[in-house]
C-alpha cells in the first residue's frame, strides 16, 4: 500500500454566484495528517466571493496562492473543486481532479468535458459517484438542496398570490440586501415564516406541497424546510419508490398540491411525472414546481415542462400551458446550485462526509473509494471516440 501523501490544491469556484468550498476545518484535518495543501484565494468578485476567509484557511496551516493556480500545478497535485470548470476552456487536463463534472450521464457536451482528462493524461474522481461499500454515496449536497429549494418553492407560491401580474419570483438578492445566498439557516427560516404568514392571510391557509424522493437525502430536506416553516405533516405528501413501484406517470396526485418539488436521484429512465397535457385540465391546483433534480438536458428528464435552468437572479421561469384550462400562471425553479443559497451549512456539512475519503487519498490505488471512482472513470473514458480520448503529447 502506498503511503505517499500527494499534494492537494484548493482552487477557487469560477462559476458565478458559487460561495460553497471544502471547509477549513477539513482542510486542517488533510494538513495535519501530512498532506501539504494550497488554497487559491478567495475571488473578490461579489458573485464568487468564497464564504469562508482566507485567513481560516492560513489558520487551518494551508499555503495561499492565486487564483487560478491550479491551471499550472506542480505534476502530480491533485486538484479539488466542487463545480464545474468553465464551459468556454478546452485545454488539456495534466492533473487528476476531485470535483462534480456533469458528464456522465449524457448531459449536453459531456463528450467534450470528459475529453480533456484523457487528452491530458489525468483522471477525474466525480464527486456524485463516490460511493463506499454499500454503494452509498459518501457525502453530497441533498439535504440542502432539498432544504433551499423548498424555501424558493414556498417563497414563489405567496409571491403569486401577492402580486397577482406579476408570477415571477424575484431574484434572492431583492431579499437579503443584495446578497445572492442567506448568512445561515435562521434568516431563511424566518423570513419563509412571513411568507407563509402572507399567503395564509390571502387563501385562509398553509399552502400543500409533494415531495418526490421524500426518503432521501434531498427529499428529507425539503420535508423539514416545509415543517419548519409551519406546513402541518397533513399538508406534505411524501412519495418514493413505494408510491410509484406499481404504477407510471404522469401523475395526477401531483397537480392537487400547490407545490410539488422533485428531488429523485436519476439512474434509469422513467415515465415523466407531469406533462403539459396534464397541467392544462381543468381544477389544477399546482402552481410552483421546484425541481432540485435538475435534469434538464437529460433526455429522460421526468419533468419535462420545462427547457432551461434558472438562476439566483431569476429563480422561476413560467410554463408555456396551451391550451390552459386554468386561470393562473405556472412556474418551474431550476436552480442546480440550490446550496450555495446557504453555503457555509452546505460546505461544512458536505465536507464533514468526505473528510474521510479524503484522507485516503494517499493510498487512492488501493483505498475502495477511489479505485471504484477510477474504474468508473475508465469506463466512461471508453465510450468516447478515439479522437478524445487520445492524449495530447
Amino acid at each position: 500500500m502506498s503511503s505517499t501523501h500527494p499534494a492537494i490544491l484548493l482552487r477557487q469556484e469560477q462559476r458565478l454566484l458559487e460561495h460553497r468550498s471544502y471547509s477549513p476545518a477539513v482542510i486542517k484535518s488533510l494538513v495535519d495528517a501530512g498532506y501539504a495543501v494550497s488554497v487559491e484565494k478567495s475571488s473578490q468578485d461579489p458573485a464568487r466571493i468564497r464564504i469562508f476567509k482566507d485567513e481560516e484557511y492560513s489558520a487551518a496551516g494551508a499555503q495561499l496562492v492565486p487564483e487560478q493556480s491550479w491551471e499550472t500545478a506542480a505534476p502530480g497535485t491533485i486538484i479539488l473543486g466542487l463545480k464545474e470548470l468553465p464551459e468556454d476552456q478546452d485545454f488539456p487536463l495534466r492533473n487528476d481532479h476531485i470535483t462534480f463534472a456533469h458528464c456522465y450521464k449524457n448531459q449536453g457536451g459531456w463528450q467534450r468535458v470528459l475529453g480533456r482528462f484523457p487528452r491530458g493524461g489525468s483522471i477525474l474522481y466525480d464527486l456524485e459517484f463516490l460511493v463506499d461499500d454499500h454503494g452509498r454515496r459518501v457525502s453530497a449536497f441533498g439535504y440542502h438542496a432539498g432544504f433551499t429549494g423548498a424555501a424558493l418553492a414556498v417563497k414563489a407560491w405567496a409571491w403569486r398570490l401577492a402580486n397577482p401580474g406579476q408570477p415571477l419570483l424575484p431574484g434572492v438578492g431583492e431579499y437579503t440586501d443584495g446578497r445572492e445566498f442567506y448568512l445561515d439557516e435562521r434568516e431563511l427560516v424566518e423570513q419563509v415564516k412571513q411568507d407563509v404568514a402572507a399567503g395564509e392571510k390571502i387563501t385562509g391557509r398553509t399552502p400543500t406541497a409533494m415531495v418526490m424522493g421524500a426518503l432521501g437525502r434531498c427529499g428529507r430536506g425539503a420535508v423539514d424546510l416545509f415543517k419548519k416553516v409551519g406546513l402541518a405533516d397533513g399538508d406534505i405528501t411524501k412519495w418514493d419508490l413505494d408510491e410509484t413501484r406499481d404504477r407510471h406517470g404522469p401523475y395526477e396526485e401531483i397537480v392537487q398540491h400547490d407545490i410539488f418539488l422533485n428531488a429523485i436521484y436519476l439512474s434509469d429512465p422513467v415515465p415523466p411525472f407531469v406533462n403539459v397535457e396534464m397541467l392544462a385540465k381543468p381544477g389544477r391546483k399546482l402552481s410552483v414546481v421546484c425541481d432540485v433534480s435538475c435534469d434538464t438536458t437529460n433526455p429522460h428528464n421526468p419533468i419535462p415542462i420545462y427547457s432551461v435552468n434558472t438562476t439566483f437572479k431569476k429563480p422561476s421561469v413560467l410554463v408555456d400551458i396551451p391550451n390552459d384550462q386554468n386561470d393562473f400562471p405556472m412556474s418551474v425553479i431550476s436552480i442546480d446550485h440550490l446550496p450555495s443559497m446557504l453555503p457555509r451549512e452546505a460546505s461544512e456539512s458536505f465536507s464533514e462526509g468526505l473528510k474521510e475519503s479524503l484522507l485516503l487519498l494517499k493510498d487512492r490505488d488501493s483505498a475502495p473509494v477511489w479505485t471504484k471512482a477510477k474504474k468508473l472513470f475508465d469506463e466512461k473514458i471508453a465510450l468516447l471516440p478515439v479522437g478524445l480520448r487520445t492524449k495530447e503529447v
